[in-house]
Formats: C-alpha cells, sequence, structure tokens
C-alpha cells in the first residue's frame, strides 16, 4: 500500500469538497476553488470531512497513480483554505520590481525592463523597502504549480551568479560560491 496514498485527506473548517461526474474531485474554500480529475481506476469517496483514496491492484501504474492523486488532491485542499506562498529577493544595485495590477516590471541591469503578466490566479506584492535591505516579492496563489511555475520564470530573467551572488533567489535558498581570480605572486 502507497504510504502517501492510503492516508485520509482531511477537509479543514470552511473547505468543502465535492464528487462530479468522470471521477472529478472539486474543492471550494475561501481562497477559491480548484478541480482535478482523477484516473477513472482510483476510487474516491467523500465523507464527512475526509476523502480516501483507493486503488484496485497492486500493479505498478496503480500504485504511482493512488499516491499521486492523493498528493494533488491534498495540494489543492491546502492552497484553498491556506495559499502558498514563494518569496524571492533581487540582490544587486539597482535591482527591482514593481507591481501595477497583474503586471510586473523588473529593473535587473539590462538596457530595457522586463515585464511579466501574472495569471490571474497568481496574486504579487512588493513589500516596502528599508534602507540596506534587497527588494522583496512574495507571491500567492492557491494552485501550487502554478505559483512555482510563475516563480521559476521569474528566477530566470536573471539566475543568481556564483561568484557575487547578484540576481533573483528564493528567501532562504543557499548558494554555492566560488573563489574569484587571485593576483599571481611575482
Amino acid at each position: 500500500m502507497s504510504r502517501i496514498g492510503k492516508l485520509p485527506v482531511n477537509l479543514p473548517a470552511g473547505v468543502s469538497a465535492e464528487l462530479l461526474a468522470g471521477n472529478v474531485v472539486k474543492v471550494k474554500g475561501p481562497h477559491g476553488e480548484m478541480t482535478q480529475a482523477v484516473d477513472p481506476d482510483i476510487t474516491v469517496t467523500i465523507e464527512g470531512n475526509t476523502i480516501t483514496f483507493t486503488r484496485p491492484s497492486d500493479d505498478p501504474r496503480h500504485r504511482s497513480m493512488h499516491g499521486l492523486y492523493r498528493a494533488l488532491v491534498h495540494n489543492m485542499v491546502v492552497g484553498v483554505s491556506e495559499q502558498f506562498v514563494i518569496r524571492q529577493e533581487l540582490v544587486g544595485v539597482g535591482y527591482r520590481v514593481s507591481v501595477e495590477g497583474q503586471l510586473l516590471t523588473f529593473t535587473l541591469g539590462y538596457s530595457h525592463d522586463i515585464q511579466l503578466m501574472l495569471p490571474p490566479e497568481v496574486k504579487a506584492e512588493v513589500p516596502e523597502i528599508k534602507k540596506g535591505e534587497t527588494p522583496k516579492l512574495i507571491l500567492k496563489s492557491c494552485d501550487k504549480q502554478l505559483v512555482g511555475q510563475v516563480a521559476a520564470k521569474i528566477r530566470s530573467f536573471r539566475k543568481p551568479e556564483p561568484y557575487k551572488g547578484k540576481g533573483i533567489k528564493f528567501v532562504g535558498e543557499q548558494l554555492r560560491r566560488k573563489a574569484g581570480k587571485t593576483a599571481a605572486a611575482k
């Protein structure tokens, strides 16, 4: 039995779930609603405040689908109840970001600004910067996969370089640093 798949998904207060036609699970909460189509071989049962998943056999395909769909539905429940938050910081002189609705504008040391239009499910905010601090960007969404994909796209605009650590990095990320060139002793 899959260790992940056999665990029930508990619904917190304010979150409701229903099973639609075609084995589709719909979860609704204070931060939005999401749906996930589940493989027809996996049986989904919703009883009270728990969702359980069962598989028909120990076939390798059924075992992998069992844990996968349980994890996807669990992430939906966490997303609509708490939201997923990703924090990034811009390290470098003159690096900054501004938010106007769903449009992000980055100044990252290039000859031009970079603009990114966020999907409607993702919300962004930039807290006030105090003197001596690096600018930070906070992304929030109920969809874990989507907010991670947007954060990876933003990071790809200017990846942290290994010598000075300049670039866009996740808060708390440990960068592998390299020693620079040293003058030859004469």
